[in-house]
C-alpha cells in the first residue's frame, strides 16, 4: 500500500481527476443508499393500506411518488456513475502515459552499465507488466472501489442509528475479513514475485530470439529455445496452482466467517421486526442495506488481489525509478575539456584528444592500464591490437559510456566531466561515430541518416548519401529514401546498413570522428566507394580509427599498438614498420602465404588488403 500512495504522489498532476472521481462516487453512493429508504417507505405505505390505516388512493399517490423518486435516483446513479467512469478511464490513460514517459526518461538517463547486465526484453516486459497492473488497478479503484468504501461507511452509520449491535457486527466483519486476507496475502506475494521473475526471464529471452531469429534458425536452435521458454511458463503454471490453492482455501474460511456474521445480523433484524421494534418497511430497508454492505466485504478478495498485483507492479516500477544513476554507473572520470592555459604560458596547441594515465575495468580486472597518448587536431590515428585487447573500450571511454578508474581524458569542446546528462551531451556533440554494428532503427532510410541531425534538409541527406555510396542501392528501391527498412534495418544487407551508418556520421559533421571497424561489413567494391567518402570526411578532421585492413592503417598519421591492455608502441606507419613490434609483425604475416600466419593475422581483427 505505501507504494500505491507513493504512486498517487508521483502522479499528483492528476489531482483534479481524483477529486472529480471522488465527488462522482459520493453522489453515486448517495443515490444507491436512497434506494433502500425509498423501497422501505413504499413497503410501509403498502402495508398501511392493506391494514386499512391509510386510504388506498392516498397510498397509491405516495407509492407513485416514491416510484418516481426511485427512477430519479436510479437515473442520477446511472448518469453520474458513467461520468465518473469516463473520468476514471481518462485518468488511467493519462497515468499510463505519465508513468511510461518517466520510465523511458529514466532508462535514457541510466548509464551503459545498466544495459550491460539487463536483458532488453526484461526491461520491456517490466514496463508492460508493471504499468498495466498499476493503471488497471487505478481504473478499477476509481470506477468501483471508491463507491464501495463510501457505501460501507454510510451503511455503518445508518445501522448504528437504527440498532447499534448491527453496526458492531458489521464493523467486526470488515477487520476479520481483512485480517484473514492479510494472512493470505503474505504467501500470495511470494508466489507472485516468483511468477513475475519467470515471466520476465521468458519475455527477455523471447525478445532476444525474435531479434536474432536468423542466428537461431542457422544453428537449428528452435526446439531448445522453445523448450527453455516453455520451462519458464510451466513454472508459472505450477506456482499458480500452489498460489490458487492457498488463496481459495483461505477464501473459503473468509467466506464462512462472513456468512456467520451476516446470518446473525439478518436474524436480529427479523426477530426485532417480529417484536415490533422495526416496521416492515424498516426491515426491508435494513435488509437491503446489509446487502449493500455485503458487496464491499465480498469484493475485498477481488480488491486485495488487484491491490497486490498493483503493489507488486509499482514496486518493480519504482525499483527502476529509484536506481541511483551514479551508483549503477560505478563512478570514474568522464572526458572533460582541457584546462585553459595560464596567462603567460607558452603558446602550445591544446590536443584535440588526450588520454593521461587512464586505467579501466568493466568488473574487477583492468582491461586498460596506464594508457597515455594525445591526438593533434586533424590527425588520423589508428589503434591496432589483438581481438579483445581494448581497442573498442578506448572509444567507449572517449564517448563517456564508462568512467575511467584512474587518470583523465581530455576532449576539446567537451563539458566539465561531471558525467551529468548536459556534460555528456556536450561531449558527444563533438564526436561522430560509426560502430562496427550499424545499429539502425525502424523507419525509413532518410530518417536513419538524419538521426544525429533531425533538422537536416533532404538535399543535405541525399548529398551525404551520395558520398557514402548509399545512393547506389537506394535508386533501386521503390520508395527511395522513404523506404522503410524494418527493425534494426533487417531488410537491408550488412553492407547497405553500414553505408547508412557512415552517411549518418557524415551528416553530423562533428570535429572528432571515431571509426570502429566502420567498413568491416562491406565488400571490396562497396568499401572502396565508402572509403572515398570517409577520406573526404576525415580531411582536416581529428580521426580515431579501429581499422580491419592494413591498407587503411598504413595511410594514417600515427599508429597506437595495444598489448594486454597497455600501449606497446606509438609512431608513424613507417616507424613502426621498422620497429619489430606488433605492426611490423602484422606486415610480416601479411607477406606470408601460410595458413597458420593467416590465422594469426585474423586474431588482430585484420585482413591483408
Amino acid at each position: 500500500m505505501p507504494t500505491l500512495l507513493r504512486l498517487l504522489r508521483f502522479t499528483r498532476s492528476l489531482s483534479s481527476y481524483y477529486v472529480g472521481i471522488t465527488i462522482a462516487a459520493v453522489i453515486v453512493t448517495g443515490a444507491g443508499l436512497a434506494v433502500p429508504f425509498i423501497t422501505g417507505a413504499a413497503t410501509d405505505q403498502v402495508v398501511s393500506a392493506l391494514n386499512g390505516d391509510t386510504a388506498a388512493d392516498t397510498a397509491i399517490r405516495s407509492v407513485v411518488l416514491l416510484a418516481v423518486g426511485l427512477l430519479a435516483v436510479s437515473l442520477v446513479e446511472a448518469v453520474i456513475g458513467n461520468i465518473g467512469g469516463y473520468w476514471g478511464d481518462v485518468m488511467s490513460a493519462k497515468m499510463r502515459a505519465i508513468l511510461s514517459s518517466r520510465y523511458f526518461d529514466k532508462l535514457l538517463r541510466l548509464p551503459q552499465r545498466y544495459y550491460d547486465r539487463e536483458l532488453t526484453g526484461t526491461i520491456v516486459a517490466r514496463l508492460n507488466r508493471s504499468i498495466t497492473e498499476v493503471t488497471n488497478f487505478m481504473k478499477s479503484f476509481s470506477n468501483t472501489f471508491v463507491t464501495l468504501i463510501l457505501t460501507t461507511v454510510a451503511v455503518l452509520v445508518i445501522s448504528a442509528f437504527y440498532y447499534w449491535p448491527l453496526a458492531i457486527l458489521l464493523a467486526c466483519a470488515y477487520p476479520a475479513y481483512l485480517w484473514l486476507t492479510t494472512l493470505t496475502s503474505k504467501k500470495w506475494q511470494v508466489f507472485e514475485k516468483d511468477k513475475n521473475d519467470h515471466v520476465d526471464l521468458a519475455s527477455g529471452r523471447f525478445s532476444e530470439v525474435v531479434g536474432q531469429m536468423r542466428v537461431v534458425k542457422a544453428f537449428s536452435r528452435e526446439a531448445s529455445e522453445l523448450k527453455n521458454f516453455d520451462r519458464h511458463f510451466d513454472e508459472t503454471v505450477t506456482l499458480t496452482g500452489g498460489q490458487s490453492r492457498h488463496w481459495h482455501v483461505m477464501d473459503a474460511l473468509r467466506q464462512g466467517v462472513l456468512h456467520a456474521i451476516f446470518f446473525t445480523m439478518y436474524l436480529i433484524i427479523f426477530i426485532r421486526t417480529v417484536h415490533g421494534h422495526f416496521t416492515p418497511g424498516e426491515m426491508v430497508m435494513l435488509v437491503q442495506l446489509m446487502a449493500l454492505a455485503r458487496q464491499p466485504v465480498t469484493g475485498l478478495s477481488w480488491v486485495v488481489d488487484m491491490t497486490q498485483r498493483a503493489s507488486a507492479g509499482s514496486r518493480s516500477y519504482f525499483e527502476v525509478m529509484d536506481l541511483d544513476e551514479k551508483m549503477v554507473d560505478g563512478g570514474g572520470s568522464r572526458p572533460h575539456a582541457p584546462a585553459p592555459s595560464a596567462p603567460g604560458a607558452a603558446n602550445v596547441q591544446t590536443p584535440a584528444v588526450a588520454f593521461r594515465d587512464v586505467s579501466f575495468a568493466y568488473d574487477d580486472e583492468d582491461v586498460l592500464s596506464d594508457i597515455s597518448f594525445t591526438v593533434r587536431h586533424g590527425e588520423r590515428i589508428a589503434f591496432v591490437g589483438e581481438s579483445g585487447g581494448g581497442k573498442t573500450t578506448l572509444t567507449n571511454l572517449l564517448l563517456g559510456f564508462y568512467g575511467a578508474r584512474t587518470g583523465s581524458i581530455e576532449v576539446e569542446g567537451a563539458g566539465d566531466g561531471s558525467g551529468s546528462p548536459e556534460a555528456l551531451a556536450l561531449l558527444r556533440e563533438q564526436i561522430g561515430v560509426v560502430f562496427q554494428d550499424a545499429s539502425l532503427f525502424s523507419g525509413n532510410i532518410a530518417e536513419n541518416i538524419a538521426y544525429g541531425r533531425p533538422d537536416a534538409t533532404r538535399e543535405e541527406i541525399e548529398e551525404v548519401a551520395t558520398r557514402a555510396a548509399v545512393d547506389t542501392f537506394v535508386a533501386k528501391l521503390g520508395k527511395g529514401y522513404d523506404t522503410v527498412i524494418g527493425e534494426r534495418g533487417m531488410k537491408l544487407s550488412g553492407g547497405q546498413k553500414q553505408r547508412i551508418a557512415v552517411a549518418r556520421a557524415m551528416l553530423k559533421n562533428a570535429p572528432i570522428l571515431v571509426l570502429d571497424e566502420a567498413t568491416s561489413a562491406l565488400d571490396t567494391k562497396s568499401e572502396r566507394l565508402v572509403q572515398q567518402g570517409l577520406d573526404q570526411l576525415m580531411k582536416d578532421r581529428t580521426s580515431l580509427i579501429i581499422a580491419h585492413r592494413l591498407s587503411t592503417i598504413a595511410e594514417v598519421d600515427r599508429i597506437v599498438t595495444l598489448k594486454d591492455g597497455r600501449i606497446d608502441e606509438i609512431g608513424t606507419p613507417a616507424e613502426l614498420a621498422a620497429s619489430g613490434g606488433i605492426y611490423a609483425q602484422l606486415l610480416a604475416l601479411q607477406a606470408s602465404a601460410t595458413k597458420a600466419d593467416r590465422k594469426k593475422l585474423k586474431a588482430f581483427d585484420v585482413v591483408p588488403h
